[in-house]
């Protein structure tokens, strides 16, 4: 007896399923087999990433406190260029008002020139007309431009008192 078409088809096509049904086992078994290692790889990357989760917490923290360091720095640059400004201003203001009180004494000092320069010419002018009127009356002249230095007086050592004297000033 010969097979017969349809159950020959229908036994090949059961022998297709019973490969592929093989093949899936076979499959499902080797990818049970990984499942394990598979597992193992990925509490491994697991625990790399919450330790790398720490770590950049941890390194936010170190940023965010030198962020913090920063700005206060920052805000102590500017308090100390603040105060230079301030010192550089008070020197110039304190060089202004020197500056103009030595202004003040020259001008002082020039004024005093004029006034003894005046007076000089005044007593010339004065000794000339005295002069003069001495030349007229026919008197010596008093005034020669020499001038008399007056006597200097003698000074009086002071004696040092001993113990027991008395001291009558």
């Amino acid at each position: 007896m010969a097979p017969s078409a349809p159950r020959t088809r229908a036994a090949a096509a059961l022998c297709m399923k019973q490969i592929s049904l093989d093949n899936q086992s076979r499959m499902i078994r080797r990818l049970r087999a990984q499942l394990p290692t598979e597992r193992r790889g990925l509490a491994t990357m697991k625990k790399e990433h919450e330790d790398t989760q720490i770590a950049l917490e941890a390194s936010h923290k170190v940023i965010t406190g030198l962020t913090e360091i920063g700005l206060s720095m920052s805000k102590k640059i500017e308090r100390m260029k603040a105060k230079k400004q301030k010192a550089r201003e008070n020197h110039v203001v304190c060089h202004q008002k020197f500056q103009a009180r030595i202004q003040e004494a020259e001008d002082l000092m020039k004024a005093q020139h004029l006034i003894i320069e005046a007076l000089v010419e005044e007593k010339d002018s004065l000794l000339q007309k005295i002069q003069g009127l001495q030349e007229a009356n026919n008197d010596p002249a008093p005034f020669d431009d020499e001038w008399e230095e007056e006597p200097e007086e003698e000074e009086i050592e002071d004696i040092p008192l001993g113990e027991g004297e008395i001291d009558d000033e």
